[in-house]
């Protein structure tokens, strides 16, 4: 199982993205939407958090402390947080699990499992570039939400599905998202 977590930042599209190419891609997924995200769904995507949550094959709440995923002997092998706030960042860097959400990252780093941090903001600070140094040396794997364009875009979801196919790629999954540089198209 694949946990997805979407966190409070702008942004939500990718998440969606993601949660479907996983989806597409026959793989388990287990979702947590936090409150502040389920806000921002409504807002950017003009959808009910509901609609996302019926594509997982589980969901958890941010605020569960018993939930199964926060011991490491669950047996979930990855979780992606996109988009990424920087308050959930900081607290995964610093080793501050102070809900589901991000003792779930907690123990995907010390049990050596994959997780994938998309954070969402920019101008970025000098606090925001060590927390993601700090994560990346524990083997955490930052993946900004910074969209090719090589591939000619033709509309946000093809920009948000460049950052889903990079998402799929680090967690060693095909995909078929965007068109991949060949070199040969200058």
């Amino acid at each position: 199982m694949i946990i997805l977590a979407m966190t409070g930042a702008s942004g939500v599209i990718y998440g969606e993205r993601i949660l479907k190419a996983l989806r597409g891609a026959g793989v388990r997924i287990g979702l947590m939407i936090t409150d502040t995200a389920r806000e921002i769904i409504r807002y950017e995507l003009g959808i009910e958090p509901g609609a996302l949550e019926e594509l997982a094959d589980e969901c958890f709440d941010a605020g569960d402390f018993t939930t199964s995923i926060n011991s490491g002997s669950s047996p979930f092998r990855a979780m992606v947080i996109a988009p990424c706030t920087m308050k959930t960042l900081s607290a995964i860097a610093n080793g501050y699990a102070e809900n589901s959400l991000t003792r779930a990252a907690d123990v995907c780093l010390k049990e050596r499992r994959d997780l994938v941090l998309v954070p969402r903001e920019t101008p970025l600070r000098s606090v925001h570039l060590e927390n993601m140094l700090r994560v990346s040396r524990e083997g955490g794997i930052i993946l900004p939400a910074m969209p090719g364009f090589y591939h000619k875009p033709a509309s946000i979801e093809d920009m948000a599905d460049f950052i889903a196919g990079k998402v799929l790629d680090v967690l060693g999954i095909e995909n078929d998202l965007f068109r991949r540089w060949t070199g040969k198209d200058i």
